[in-house]
């Protein structure tokens, strides 16, 4: 496992497991299994609903000797309803840790670039001053959003990481130069697009893929580990978390990187946080958690 170094010195290995739609009775055993594969970076959120069943798996993996806590960096995140303010945050942060069943937390992020954000800014801050938060970070925050929220919140505290969705498809080339400026470091959700446009049998990748004798997969998160991005891989299968952590063994060369770059179409494979419609629905859930 590779590991990124982020800006407040922590260690961040560079793939993941991410519990996002595993349904809420196979989270624990997904957990468990993906940890005995080798994974150390596990990835929830609030509005998944899985926290306990996260906390269930890393306790027994823990319990049963397969890996210590220390070895692992567990991530959550913070969804709209819970940065109305200040108050609020640090009512989730507490309830968070609660369900993970941890005394602290390696990573937590501003799931979304709405609400309070710098209220729950400040309740982050706070918290990783005081030992229960190791780094603390963004979500979906564009470029220019990224710079103005790192350059103005009062805490002057640059965010650690932003995860944000870079796939084939949706590459984000200029956005990973703003990141590398201001030392953030960039977190792919959705490597895989999940399979959108045909990812998995598409020609140019399943070319890259028989000269290197990888699954299309193996060759998208390569294409990541190259480009300095932390990945999140998802699945409930031993074989395919196995699989799917078997990328340090070659690398991509120049003639690879310049033809998964062709692919790029330069827009979200599933929907853009500038979509009045999409605004509309967070600021809905914001007013509905105050009534």
């Amino acid at each position: 496992m590779d590991y990124m170094t982020l800006n407040n010195g922590e260690k961040m290995p560079q793939l993941g497991f991410g519990v996002y739609q595993i349904p809420n009775e196979e989270t624990e055993e997904a957990v468990y299994q993906a940890i005995a594969a080798g994974y150390r970076l596990i990835d929830t959120a609030i509005a998944y609903g899985n926290e306990a069943e996260v906390g269930a798996g890393v306790a027994r993996a823990i319990a049963d000797g397969l890996v210590t806590r220390e070895e692992l960096f567990i991530t959550t995140k913070l969804f709209v309803d819970n940065v109305f303010n200040q108050e609020t945050a640090v009512e989730a942060i507490d309830e968070s840790m609660a369900k993970l069943g941890l005394a602290y937390i390696d990573l937590v992020l501003l799931h979304q670039p709405y609400g309070d954000t710098f209220g729950a800014w400040r309740a982050l801050t706070a918290a990783q001053a005081d030992g229960r938060i190791k780094s603390i970070g963004i979500s979906n925050f564009d470029s220019a959003q990224m710079i103005e929220f790192t350059r103005m919140n009062d805490m002057k505290v640059t965010p650690q990481v932003n995860q944000i969705e870079i796939n084939p498809w949706n590459q984000r080339k200029a956005d990973l130069a703003w990141h590398e400026k201001y030392h953030v470091q960039a977190e792919a959700w959705a490597p895989f697009a999940e399979g959108r446009h045909e990812l998995f049998t598409n020609p140019v990748l399943s070319e890259i893929a028989e000269k290197h004798q990888k699954s299309v997969g193996q060759v998208v998160l390569r294409w990541l580990m190259q480009r300095g991005v932390v990945a999140l891989a998802k699945s409930t299968k031993p074989n395919r978390m196995r699989e799917n952590l078997d990328i340090f063994d070659f690398e991509l060369d120049a003639g690879d990187m310049d033809k998964i770059a062709e692919l790029d179409m330069k827009e979200s494979a599933f929907f853009d946080h500038h979509d009045p419609e999409m605004v509309e629905w967070f600021m809905t859930r914001i007013e509905n958690n105050l009534d």
